[in-house]
């Protein structure tokens, strides 16, 4: 299963590489040998060594770990994961009507010396490290995602997240995104947020609130707005799905510290996990 995955998404990437780059190795052949590491949770150092290789996939020298520690930091490479998430994005079922906005944590540790990561909510516990924040709809990717310190609130990169959603709609999110910024955020970009209230049962006060925030916990009130917000269960499927094959997104392994490498990894697990659901739904559709 890694070998048919990393085979399909290398494709992919082949056609959106610059060949005409004087460099000695191609993005793609970067790309290409930091997913193998990728889907086999290794560190990109096992990558690099031959033996570590099905024979007939090692037709030249390979790049050293160094090159490979420069090149992934470039604009080049960058732009051929965006390039490839694009292209995934395009052939996945969109339906920008309702999307959910959720977190994962990504915890390394206590001990560890990762000057990026900082304590913060994790499941259940206090925790540091990571959290990858997305905005699912029905595709085999997030619409919009990021990754950021555990201490920093979900309304915060909510915000960020709202203006790169597509079309207009419903975003649904738990009662972590109860806030009026959020809302006004949201309406901006023509989706109406429904959160929960924080503090359910409780009164709203007297300052002032954003007609948005008024509005989404009165529809939270009806049948209509507690149907539609059941929708929001879908996104608990979708990070399952990321975490649930061989190759997905596990804890984040010792070699992965500090915030490029953290992004890097993740990128490339929702790429994976893209063109595995892509699979699944190819060997359905032709049974």
């Amino acid at each position: 299963m890694e070998r048919e995955l990393w085979t399909a998404l290398c494709a992919m990437a082949l056609r959106f590489d610059n060949r005409e780059s004087p460099a000695r190795y191609t993005d793609q052949l970067i790309c290409s040998v930091y997913w193998w590491a990728v889907i086999h949770d290794r560190p990109v150092i096992w990558a690099c060594d031959a033996s570590n290789w099905p024979s007939e996939l090692v037709r030249r020298r390979l790049p050293s770990q160094p090159t490979m520690s420069r090149r992934l930091r470039t604009a080049a490479v960058e732009r051929l994961f965006l390039a490839v998430e694009q292209a995934l994005l395009t052939l996945s079922i969109v339906a920008p009507l309702v999307l959910a906005i959720d977190g994962k944590p990504l915890p390394v540790g206590g001990p560890s010396k990762d000057a990026d990561a900082a304590w913060g909510r994790g499941a259940g516990s206090v925790a540091k490290g990571y959290k990858l924040h997305a905005v699912w709809g029905e595709a085999s990717l997030p619409v919009a995602w990021s990754v950021s310190p555990l201490n920093v609130r979900e309304p915060r990169i909510g915000v960020k997240l709202v203006h790169a959603l597509p079309g207009r709609g419903y975003l649904l999110g738990d009662s972590q995104y109860d806030a009026n910024y959020l809302y006004d955020a949201a309406a901006a970009a023509d989706y109406q947020l429904l959160a929960p209230q924080q503090r359910p049962g409780k009164g709203l006060g007297h300052r002032p609130h954003s007609p948005h925030r008024l509005r989404g916990l009165e529809l939270l009130r009806t049948s209509f707005g507690r149907a539609l917000y059941r929708q929001r269960l879908r996104i608990e499927r979708c990070f399952a799905q990321l975490t649930t094959f061989v190759g997905g997104l596990g804890p984040l392994p010792f070699w992965v510290r500090r915030y490029s490498r953290v992004k890097l990894w993740v990128h490339s697990k929702l790429l994976i996990h893209a063109v595995h659901q892509l699979k699944l739904r190819e060997r359905a559709a032709s049974c």
